[in-house]
């Protein structure tokens, strides 16, 4: 009997993959008996919807402290031209767990919401974690996971579409079919997409959501201010703390630290965290209500900042801090409603210096905060300039774990390990891809200074037409343009089409993204 194709390239890559550990165990770089295996452990964590100029260290006028986040870019390396593969999040999420553009795959641009499926990670797909789960890494994904899954209903047929009526046609008794545990992570504990959000309020462990929603989400015991409005009426367990879950995912990244640590201290890590914040609604923990002076989404950044805080401190109080590298990045730039009222309150912008937010291809939707630490190893207070796709931390990490990635796999990872080394390190990229809302029909690509879009418009927000975005319109200065040409060097705040200037350039830059879309590939 044959086996079905995504079986036999899940079985080829595992062949592939165990070679070459086995190939890395026999020069003595695994673990043997109590031997210790001296790769480094790798603590990953994904905020949400966090801009760049969110964090003190990259905007010297925000008027949130972020003292923890600071701490990270003094102990290591602050990227300033790092970016998200797309401008939302459940393709940005896509391309960090595989190393490949969203845009390459069925689906990729879509935003999956409440029991929103299938997994946009196809069956045999190689991933970052599965990578390191096959090379002797324990592996855990905590917090927010939004890159799709399959529930099933009393038939166990897959559940389809959103809202309340398709959450109670869940049989919450079977397994959930597509989520973290079926692409290399070993345990899970978080929610299917965004966890104040999204119709399903209850929290999943590995395949199951063991305390099943009982009744409808009582929105008037919730805050209200204008940053509380993205919080649909849904199905919520009895467990699920709608003011905490920041707090419950640190718990049990926590618990896994140090149940890791007490039985397996002689194996690496990897930690995929992934919060809620500062993703609205911005329901900020008690304790951190009222603390920031910049209203409840400043409350929320703050709470972000101390869970930062708090991971590193169990890091150090477990005696792994020193070889275990630290990466906290974003998956896209700030909310609109966000932006909007932290500019209009109190003289934030998240998304300064740049144009643009979440959904925008303006580099305000995808430049985004990137901070790595690894003591002893990545030079301490340093600064890089080099060219970043999240895209690029699956090539880096299997670098530095002495893995070989596959020749089909991670189609878009670059390993950036040397600039990660030294940060006057020439430029590794050839060519950085991001795609906006829109998906594939929303691309961009930039070589050097130089970033064509391959549209009109944001390629998400609707300026003209959103009055809370009218004033933040810049007319296009060209009339009949068909796509834009910016260049970040003399004009970083993409305020000058030069589309019709230069079309030579428009050329070259627009050749190059078609024979990477023909390609498959830009690695």
């Amino acid at each position: 009997m044959s086996l079905p194709q995504s079986l036999f390239i899940r079985s080829a890559t595992d062949v592939i993959l165990r070679g070459i550990c086995a190939a890395f165990v026999a020069i003595g770089g695994a673990a043997r008996g109590d031997e210790v295996d001296p790769r480094p452990n790798v603590v990953l964590i994904l905020a949400d919807d966090l801009g760049y100029g969110d964090v003190g260290c990259y905007n010297d006028q925000a008027k949130v402290a972020t003292p923890n986040l600071d701490r990270l870019a003094r102990e290591g390396m602050r990227f300033t031209d790092a970016h998200s593969p797309c401008t939302v999040c459940t393709p940005t999420r896509y391309g960090l767990l595989t190393g490949q553009m969203p845009f390459r795959v069925r689906n990729g641009g879509a935003v999956f919401a409440g029991i929103g499926g299938p997994s946009l990670i196809a069956p045999g797909r190689f991933t970052l974690p599965g990578m390191l789960k096959d090379c002797g890494y324990a592996t855990a994904c905590v917090g927010k996971w939004h890159v799709g899954m399959t529930f099933l209903d009393r038939n166990g047929q897959p559940v389809r579409g959103n809202g309340v009526e398709a959450v109670r046609q869940v049989d919450f008794s079977r397994p959930i079919q597509g989520g973290p545990t079926d692409h290399g992570f070993q345990s899970f504990f978080g929610t299917a997409c965004c966890p104040t959000t999204d119709w399903l309020y209850a929290f999943i462990e590995d395949d199951r959501v063991r305390t099943p929603p009982l009744g409808l989400l009582d929105k008037s015991q919730l805050p209200k201010h204008p940053y509380a409005n993205d919080c649909r009426q849904g199905l919520i367990a009895p467990d699920f703390p709608m003011e905490e879950v920041d707090l419950v995912f640190l718990r049990k990244s926590q618990e896994f630290l140090e149940r890791h640590v007490a039985t397996s201290p002689e194996k690496p890590f990897f930690l995929y965290h992934c919060t809620q914040a500062v993703h609205l609604p911005s329901f900020a923990a008690k304790q951190y209500q009222g603390k920031s002076g910049a209203g409840p989404h400043g409350d929320f950044i703050h709470e972000l900042d101390a869970i930062v805080g708090e991971l590193l401190s169990t890091l150090e109080r477990l005696g792994v801090a020193e070889n275990t590298i630290v990466i906290f990045t974003s998956d896209n730039g700030p909310e609109v409603a966000s932006v909007v009222n932290m500019r209009k309150d109190y003289q934030h912008d998240g998304a300064r210096p740049w144009r643009g937010i979440k959904r925008d291809q303006w580099e305000g939707g995808h430049r985004v905060p990137f901070l790595v630490r690894w003591p002893g190893h990545i030079p301490a207070n340093s600064m890089s300039m080099q060219l970043t796709s999240l895209t690029d931390i699956t090539a880096t990490v299997a670098a530095i774990s002495k893995i070989k990635i596959p020749e089909d796999a991670a189609e878009d990872s670059f390993d950036l390990f040397p600039a990660w080394l030294d940060p006057t390190h020439p430029q590794i990229r050839p060519y950085l891809l991001t795609q906006a809302f829109g998906g594939i029909r929303t691309l961009s690509i930039r070589k050097g200074d130089w970033k064509y879009i391959d549209h009109t418009g944001s390629g998400g927000n609707r300026y003209e037409s959103d009055a809370s975005l009218k004033s933040f319109e810049i007319p296009d200065d060209t009339r009949n343009a068909k796509g834009q040409l910016y260049d970040l060097a003399s004009d970083p705040g993409e305020r000058h089409n030069l589309f019709e200037t230069f079309p030579e350039r428009v050329e070259e830059l627009k050749g190059l993204l078609e024979k990477s879309k023909v390609a498959g590939r830009s690695r």
